[in-house]
């Protein structure tokens, strides 16, 4: 459990750093929402990462083991990769910026395949429902280095400097590789390429037929594309309502932290009540409740009104924008943490243990899309339609994912 923790934080902090810091960076540098927007496809290996994921299964395992001896270099370039943003600026060098950060989530997704095959392994699957909720708790405080520690710093550090210490976390994960226990499943190396491609994906079809694998992939792909739409520009919406970096690194970081560890903890603990399925379907209407938030938010802004009775009670300083923001915020990521625990546990019950590489890469991937490539027209989209409409936009794509609940999650049964 400790080790699923961990490679959870340091899967997560990557991606934090493309997601939340280099978006809020630009914004603050004074860069166009559309192309913050388009900042999105940089991350299409997240989407893509299926394909090369069968050369993590080929390594032969060394003194660390199959996953530990993959892991190491990587992190190591993915380490060298995020120190180099120091060198550029985001006024002048926007397209080093776009490529650099390509390259990150090349490596970041590397790390990920080779990270989610070893959780795989290492987990029984009773144990899956609590490894993945404490997989997705290390994922979501690994944003406090990039989205709250790295924009507090900014208010009094260059930006070289910031992106510099970020790195330094990246780093020591490092060290924690080295220390990881070995899975009692380390599966025998396929001989060929065909075999490490081709058997993969003939297992997944052939275990459930054709039809029903493409209405779960489809699901996979939909099921989080409302929630993912929502906060793929969280960081220009705050600071567009006027909050500060101080705010925006403490209220709405904090609040996304508490609330998304609460909703994986509560999300593990409910699977292990009613199941991987009954549970998506409940913290999917979750989801979508809480992507309405923000259309409130939108009406509040940054509001300097002083919420006088919280301040007498509690001898606090706190504006009504502020109040706002941690309660939105908390809701949403709530929502992100129980519907995300919920997705992979599923996402892992569909695979097998000995082609846990290639077929979690697969999957996973089609969980990404939405975010990646659907997530690079949010920024015209805020553009043209503003704001408000934008959330309920969202929302109502949050509709066909709930309904492909009925085939690919029945109420009453469970994924075996």
């Amino acid at each position: 459990m400790l080790a699923s923790i961990l490679t959870g934080f340091f899967s997560g902090l990557p991606l934090y750093l493309l997601f939340q810091l280099i978006p809020a960076w630009l914004r603050f540098e004074g860069i166009d929402l559309a192309t913050i927007g388009l900042f999105n496809l940089i991350q299409l290996p997240y989407v893509w990462k299926f394909l090369w994921s069968p050369l993590a299964d080929r390594v032969s395992p060394k003194r660390f083991g199959r996953r530990k001896t993959t892991l190491i270099p990587v992190q190591i370039l993915l380490t060298l990769s995020i120190s180099a943003f120091a060198l550029l600026d985001a006024k002048v060098d926007i397209y080093l910026i776009a490529g650099l950060s390509f390259i990150v989530a090349f490596y970041s997704a590397t790390q990920d395949i080779v990270i989610e095959a070893y959780r795989r392994e290492l987990l029984e699957a009773d144990e899956l429902g609590m490894g993945n909720s404490l997989a997705v708790n290390g994922y979501r405080i690994s944003s406090l280095v990039p989205g709250s520690l790295a924009l507090i710093l900014a208010d009094a550090w260059p930006w070289s400097w910031v992106l510099l210490s970020v790195s330094f976390v990246m780093g020591l994960g490092i060290l924690v590789t080295l220390w990881l226990p070995q899975s009692e499943v380390e599966p025998k190396p396929p001989k060929t390429l065909k075999e490490a491609v081709i058997e993969p994906l003939h297992d997944f079809f052939s275990k459930i037929g054709i039809k029903p694998a493409l209405i779960t992939l489809l699901f996979i792909f939909l099921y989080k594309l409302g929630d993912n739409m929502a906060v793929s520009l969280a960081q220009p919406f705050y600071i567009d309502m006027g909050f500060s970096k101080i705010e925006i690194g403490t209220v709405a970081k904090f609040s996304a932290l508490w609330s998304s560890i609460a909703g994986g903890l509560l999300g593990g603990l409910v699977m292990l009540k009613v199941g991987v399925n009954r549970s998506l379907w409940l913290f999917g209407v979750v989801q979508m409740a809480s992507i309405l938030g923000y259309v409130q938010l939108t009406k509040v802004g940054a509001n300097p009104e002083i919420v006088t009775w919280l301040a007498d009670y509690f001898s606090l300083h706190v504006t009504s924008g502020e109040l706002w923001l941690f309660g939105v915020v908390s809701f949403e990521y709530i929502g992100v943490g129980l519907g995300t625990v919920a997705l992979v546990s599923y996402i892992f019950l569909q695979t097998n243990k000995s082609l846990a590489a290639t077929q979690i890469a697969l999957l996973t991937s089609f969980s990404t899309i939405p975010r990646v490539v659907v997530g690079s027209s949010t920024g015209f989209l805020v553009d043209s339609m503003g704001w408000v409409n934008f959330y309920y936009l969202c929302f109502f794509l949050a509709i066909p994912g709930m309904l492909l609940l009925i085939k690919a999650a029945p109420w009453n049964t469970e994924p075996k």
